[in-house]
């Protein structure tokens, strides 16, 4: 017997209807087609302009610019070789962004960048709820500019695409995480705090305890958390200069109805974060509730090889995410395409051949159009053309021809006219006007 394949576990098809896998919903190419849209017209109205990174990228690019000692680059990349080039499937997108804006000098085109990408991109974590191995990020960069409207504008840009679904009841958390001096003095503090407790914490904490001790911020064990009320806070060890950035955030926020809960605890699990960091959060996903987030990043285009430091600001944000927070609030999605403007039957191999031709004629037009390709009878195109949804079907078969007249069918009705081949178009627009009244 011949081996049957199947997708690889961690990764989705996307259908031309939603369907069900491993217990999870998913949508279909029509709802995806649906949700990009609106986040490309969010995008637009902030004057975003979209850029498209590589797959592959340089294994080095990822581990310089996520950070060595991340759970991205030490365990969750899809890294290989080919002779001496070390390649690694995109775990992210910013440090790519900032690849091609060093690459191709875009500062040379004057004034701030913003760009916005929509893509896949690949970690080899445990495939679970809402995160898998294969999954799509949206996102916004401004590049640029070290002024805190940036970082405002980056917040009003991502918390405005999830308005533009109708999303209510999310949570934004920010924090300060000063610059770059102020990480490790920080790092420097919490350790000397989490020592004398480091029976009590998980394997994993103690691991992180002397490599990232940062990342026990993020931690969901219980009796963690409760060691982190007499943590030492981040914002203690904050430069002044990061402080006022902060507090003009703040206010910018204020001004533009962002309401935000600050964190002291918000650090972000990449190394490349200075200054602001944020998350939206939704109450309709669970423990992982997370919707997007992000932060500055001003270091990242000296550690990438740029001479000097370039001043930037964005987010990122899962598409499956958003999807499971929109089915959670109960807002409806397209499950399907849209069905085709006509359906043409045809009775007979000469009407078939005139019905093939017509139909790219009307899709030259502009119609929606779909025929039969099975040689099927009238009534199993008729079931077909039914099946699709189409409102009206054009029938031809060979008295049709010799009058060069066509029976135009409403499916609803039942009602039907005969239509000289030379009206098709007009009368076919009205009919399909007249139905979307």
């Amino acid at each position: 017997m011949k081996k049957t394949f199947r997708n690889i576990t961690g990764t989705f098809d996307i259908l031309p209807e939603k369907y069900r896998a491993d217990g999870t919903e998913i949508a279909s190419s029509a709802a995806w087609q649906a949700v990009e849209a609106v986040i490309r017209e969010v995008m637009a109205r902030f004057h975003a302009q979209e850029i498209r990174t590589p797959i592959l990228e340089p294994t080095e690019l990822i581990a310089r610019g996520v950070g060595l000692l991340t759970d991205i680059v030490s365990k969750e990349m899809f890294a290989f070789e080919r002779g001496d080039t070390h390649y690694v499937l995109r775990p992210e997108l910013t440090a790519p962004v900032m690849r091609a804006y060093l690459q191709h000098h875009l500062d040379q085109r004057g004034g701030v960048q913003k760009l916005y990408y929509i893509g896949p991109c690949f970690r080899a974590e445990r495939p679970q709820k809402g995160r898998y191995r294969q999954f799509h990020q949206f996102g916004g960069e401004v590049i640029g500019s070290e002024d805190p409207r940036a970082d405002a504008e980056v917040i009003a840009m991502m918390t405005a695409v999830y308005r533009a679904f109708g999303l209510t009841e999310m949570t934004l958390r920010l924090n300060t995480l000063g610059d770059e001096g102020s990480r490790p003095r920080y790092r420097e503090a919490l350790q000397a705090y989490f020592r004398p407790y480091a029976a009590d914490l998980s394997e994993t904490s103690r691991r992180r305890l002397e490599t990232n001790p940062l990342r026990i911020l993020d931690t969901k064990d219980e009796r963690e958390r409760r060691l982190l009320a007499e943590a030492p806070r981040l914002i203690e060890y904050v430069d002044e200069e990061s402080r006022a950035h902060y507090e003009t955030l703040k206010g910018l926020l204020g001004d533009l109805g962002i309401p935000f809960l600050e964190d002291p605890f918000l650090v972000r699990g990449l190394d490349y974060y200075t200054r602001t960091a944020f998350e939206l959060e939704s109450p309709h996903l669970g423990a992982q509730s997370a919707l997007g987030g992000g932060g500055r990043y001003d270091l990242l285009a000296r550690e990438l090889g740029s001479k000097k430091p370039v001043p930037a600001v964005g987010f990122a944000a899962g598409i499956e995410r958003l999807f499971m927070a929109l089915a959670a609030q109960g807002v409806t999605m397209p499950e399907a395409a849209p069905p085709p403007d006509v359906f043409l039957v045809a009775l007979g191999d000469e009407a078939a051949r005139w019905a093939f031709a017509e139909a790219q004629r009307l899709r030259d037009e502009g119609l929606r159009t779909a025929l039969d390709l099975r040689g099927r009878s009238m009534k199993a195109q008729m079931r077909e053309a039914n099946r699709q949804g189409a409102p009206f079907t054009l029938i031809v078969g060979k008295d049709e021809l010799e009058r060069r007249q066509a029976v135009v069918k409403e499916m609803a009705s039942g009602e039907q006219s005969e239509v000289p081949f030379e009206d098709l178009i007009r009368i076919l627009r009205d009919k399909i006007a007249a139905g979307a009244s």
